[in-house]
């Protein structure tokens, strides 16, 4: 897939996050890349291999802010289009995997651990199936 359509899913993937989070959502560039570099991977503890990283935060969560946080350089949010596409069997499934890694990403954003973050997701795709 082209990198100008991917970067288009990316976009219909942060217009499908809900308006009240949309709003909240400050200080942080969301990017695409082809794949994670050795300081991602470590960053997001899978240096070693066994897992693939599709999207990863960079950044201070804001339920970690305290209260002197600004004057920041933007946090970044990066969505990695190699893994997506190799992990995908259909277009369809990349569409689907990249608004769930661009919520996945934001909802660290906003503080949630891996836990928090995977019952969220699973409580939305119900809503979104209901």
């Amino acid at each position: 897939m082209e990198k100008e359509d991917f970067e288009k899913l990316v976009e219909e993937g942060i217009n499908r996050i809900p308006g009240e989070f949309l709003a909240k959502l400050e200080n942080v560039a969301i990017v695409v890349d082809d794949e994670p570099n050795h300081e991602q991977l470590q960053k997001a503890g899978i240096a070693n291999g066994g897992r693939t990283l599709l999207g990863l935060y960079e950044g201070v969560p804001q339920t970690k802010r305290g209260p002197h946080y600004g004057f920041t350089l933007p946090y970044k949010i990066t969505i990695f289009q190699g893994p997506i596409e190799r992990l995908a069997a259909s277009d369809e499934q990349i569409k689907e995997m990249v608004c769930d890694t661009v919520w996945h990403e934001i909802a660290h954003h906003f503080g949630m651990d891996e836990d928090r973050v995977s019952e969220a997701q699973k409580k939305r795709k119900e809503k979104e199936n209901a």
